[in-house]
């Protein structure tokens, strides 16, 4: 095995890319920010994950022992709201939408991390944590509720550079409706209302806000400083500024010596939203026939801190590069080679690996690693055309493909088997499209037609029929669909 390589990211917190060194050697503790399991998770969440994955893959490849911790947030004010439209208690609700959530990781070939926890598993602990920053002065009660004082932590602001100063008494920092001393304060402990689920504490019963949740559970399990916080960029504030403000209150030690976190996906060039009908979950991507591989790869072809433009055509671009991958093995290991060598090859070969684990080193720059592999691609295709390449080369390219294999998670993959395997039993799962979803395909039909592109538009009325949709063509003209 290749000796290991330094490796760097770019840290939120101090704003540049930095050697990411372990406090105990090759023992790396990192934290992920999971889902508030209200609802399926839709393809923003998951790029961030398959970004996590791939990090954390990487980063076994390269010798690290990796002690992992992604939560899942099965108590606040929307999964109350969602269960109670659904007229389920929240536990029914929430544990619905885990299952789902397993089902996804399975699906999208994500690793389990050491700790899978849930929220309402940590509440004494929230409550002691809740109990010492009230001690402190850092927090204080009102009406049943706790808050955290702002103002008691001067370095409020280091991560997302909104300085304390600039965050006005009276200005919008937390969505959160509660009596409070300043608006800028934000609530740990929310006392309870009827309908509620509540657990009790000092202060009454109540249940507790959502930012101190992954604070107490990532240093009950980590340690009161570690090494890595991963996380979408939309958490960073004020989600993960709080955590650092709620954390080192009472620690006086760095939380979190490395924040990592994935950029925006965009859909179609605009923000992903229901009402414009650019809002998909891997059930809707999945029931117009698309792959877990083609999903994941897409996902990761840009690299985490750049914003990701997913497009339907994107994504069947992704799945033709993994069956040029799969294309390329098959012909590898079909090839009746002799002895011999070919030391071009031989340099490219090395080359190639130098670039793909360089690439990975160099802030999980995805896209570098990919191009590594597939210029390598281009140039073991051509000896094998002239016969110029052997058994040597081959089991080195072999080697090579594996380990991009082992992280990438794209090649070795039965895609088949695991479109038929999904579904977690949920009333919705395996659901059909919703209905925008089902009018904009509809109008990349209607586009690829005009453009007489007849083999996308073909493509495109088999991922609607594969999803339940009736497609019928109107002699004036028109479409209507229906679902079977």
């Amino acid at each position: 095995m290749p000796l290991p390589i330094e490796i760097f990211l770019y840290n939120t917190l101090t704003r540049a890319q930095v050697p990411l060194r372990p406090a105990e050697d090759s023992r790396l503790r990192m934290y992920t920010c999971g889902l508030t399991v209200y609802d399926y998770g839709h393809i923003g969440n998951y790029r961030t994950f398959v970004a996590v994955d791939i990090l954390q893959r990487f980063l076994e490849s390269e010798g690290y022992q990796l002690e992992s911790v992604l939560n899942l947030t099965d108590i606040d004010d929307k999964m109350i709201e969602r269960a109670q439209r659904a007229g389920r208690s929240v536990r029914e609700h929430a544990e619905i939408f885990a299952r789902a959530f397993a089902a996804d990781m399975e699906f999208l070939g994500l690793r389990r991390p050491n700790h899978l926890v849930r929220a309402t598993d940590f509440i004494p602990d929230m409550i002691a944590w809740i109990e010492r920053l009230v001690a402190s002065g850092h927090a204080y009660a009102s009406q049943g509720s706790v808050y955290f004082r702002v103002a008691s932590f001067p370095a409020y602001g280091k991560l997302s550079g909104k300085p304390l100063a600039e965050l006005q008494s009276g200005a919008r920092v937390d969505s959160d409706q509660y009596e409070k001393e300043e608006a800028r304060d934000f609530v740990l402990w929310k006392a309870h209302k009827p309908g509620e689920p509540a657990w009790d504490s000092p202060w009454g019963p109540g249940r507790p806000g959502w930012h101190i949740e992954c604070s107490v559970m990532s240093m009950k399990l980590l340690g009161e400083s570690f090494d890595l916080h991963a996380g979408g960029a939309d958490l960073i504030f004020p989600h993960h500024e709080n955590e650092i403000a709620q954390s080192e209150a009472v620690t006086g030690r760095t939380f979190v010596r490395n924040w990592f976190h994935v950029e925006f996906l965009l859909v179609n060039g605009e923000k992903m939203s229901k009402s414009l009908g650019n809002y998909y979950t891997l059930r809707d991507l999945a029931a117009q026939g698309f792959h877990a591989s083609g999903i994941r790869y897409l996902l990761a072809s840009v690299p985490h801190r750049r914003q990701l433009n997913f497009t339907l055509e994107g994504l069947r671009q992704a799945e033709s590069a993994v069956e040029r991958l799969r294309a390329f093995r098959d012909r590898l290991r079909r090839a009746a080679l002799g002895p011999g060598a070919n030391p071009d090859l031989e340099a490219a070969i090395a080359s190639a690996e130098l670039r793909f684990r360089g690439s990975l080193a160099e802030n999980l720059n995805t896209a570098g690693a990919l191009a590594a592999i597939f210029d390598l691609l281009r140039s073991a295709n051509q000896a094998l055309d002239r016969e110029a390449l052997f058994v040597p080369e081959r089991e080195a390219i072999e080697r090579l493909l594996s380990r991009f294999d082992s992280i990438f998670g794209v090649v070795e993959t039965d895609d088949r088997a695991r479109l038929e395997s999904y579904g977690d039993g949920s009333p919705s799962a395996g659901s059909t499209l919703a209905d925008e979803a089902v009018e904009r395909l509809l109008a990349e039909r209607g586009a690829a037609r005009r453009d007489r592109n007849f083999a996308l538009a073909d493509r495109l009325r088999a991922q609607l029929e594969a999803a339940g949709i009736v497609v019928e063509d109107t002699r004036e003209g028109q479409v209507r669909w229906r679902r079977k």
